[in-house]
């Protein structure tokens, strides 16, 4: 998930707030539709969570996958097979998302999935995988390696900022966020199924490019528990991770989008990222153009050469 405001950043934060609430995405099955290989085989772990499950596809070294907000595990279906030929991909489905169970009411949703991710590296007897997360699951792998750094080998955000509300500035806290994270929620939960499928659809131009990826997006928001994407919305625009970047000393890369033709301009971007991801040492940014907040749907390629760069490195 990214917010829509990032791409009007004059907008204020009241609307910011309102907007995100509503610009819930889950893109997964227009990617998967696009690599129509023979399906690599796959296996549903014994791991028993109600935050999460696990697939896994392919054999060789561990790497992690995270979706976004409201997204499915699908999102990651066409790169995910195209790394099965050299790497054990574990395919992370959360909880209350894309029409998984959730049971959870409106407690909390990003710290206990941080938590139950760590578990499972230790139950499966993983060595230092690497994790891949794509917005929200940026946020969520930057926070397992700073909670758990013996178990993370190295992390990479995609569009995915240490805390999304820094998007209205540096003078923005966490706790200045917080009335405005729970109008979000409270926007989620109230919306109608009409309205807010039609704000779905609006929101999904520009999250993405790809007419395809837009439809997708819709559809796995829909199938979506309000109630999980509610307390998903209110914890991340109130969870600053900051404070701990500093401290990290797992390899880090974050990419991140850009694009002339209507979403986030470059220099914004730049700007934007090098500012936020500034304490975390040796962190490496690089920006892909032509694209919006599903890089790995706008730009396949590229993204696939960044992943492949960032499992060698």
């Amino acid at each position: 998930m990214m917010f829509m405001s990032r791409h009007g950043g004059g907008r204020v934060l009241r609307v910011f707030a309102i907007a995100s609430a509503l610009a819930v995405i889950a893109g997964g099955a227009a990617l998967a539709v696009r690599a129509e290989a023979a399906p690599i085989p796959a296996a549903q772990t014994a791991f028993a969570s109600d935050r999460l499950s696990v697939e896994v596809v392919g054999s060789g070294p561990d790497v992690i996958l995270i979706p976004g907000l409201a997204s499915s595990r699908e999102v990651w279906r066409s790169e995910a097979r195209r790394l099965a030929a050299t790497h054990r991909v574990h395919l992370v489905q959360l909880a209350g998302f894309a029409g998984e169970p959730w049971t959870h009411g409106d407690g909390p949703f990003v710290a206990p999935v941080v938590e139950e991710l760590a578990r499972y590296v230790r139950e499966a007897g993983l060595e230092r995988p690497a994790v891949i997360g794509h917005s929200m699951g940026g946020l969520t792998g930057v926070l397992l390696a700073q909670a758990h750094p013996d178990l993370v080998g190295r992390v990479m955000s995609v569009d995915s900022l240490p805390f999304f509300s820094a998007m209205f500035g540096p003078q923005v806290t966490a706790e200045a966020a917080r009335p405005f994270a729970d109008q979000a929620a409270a926007a989620i939960l109230a919306a109608d199924e009409a309205g807010f499928r039609a704000q779905q659809a609006q929101t999904a131009v520009a999250m993405a490019r790809d007419p395809a990826t837009r439809e997708a997006m819709v559809e796995w928001s829909m199938a979506t528990d309000r109630r999980a994407m509610a307390a998903a919305i209110r914890d991340v625009m109130t969870t600053d991770a900051r404070p701990g970047l500093a401290a990290m000393t797992t390899p880090a890369w974050a990419i991140y989008a850009s694009d002339a033709d209507g979403g986030a301009p470059a220099a914004g971007a730049d700007a934007l990222w090098s500012r936020e991801y500034a304490a975390l040492p040796g962190v490496r940014l690089t920006r892909i153009d032509g694209a919006r907040h599903f890089i790995m749907a706008d730009q396949p390629v590229r993204f696939a050469e960044l992943v492949d760069q960032f499992l060698a490195d």
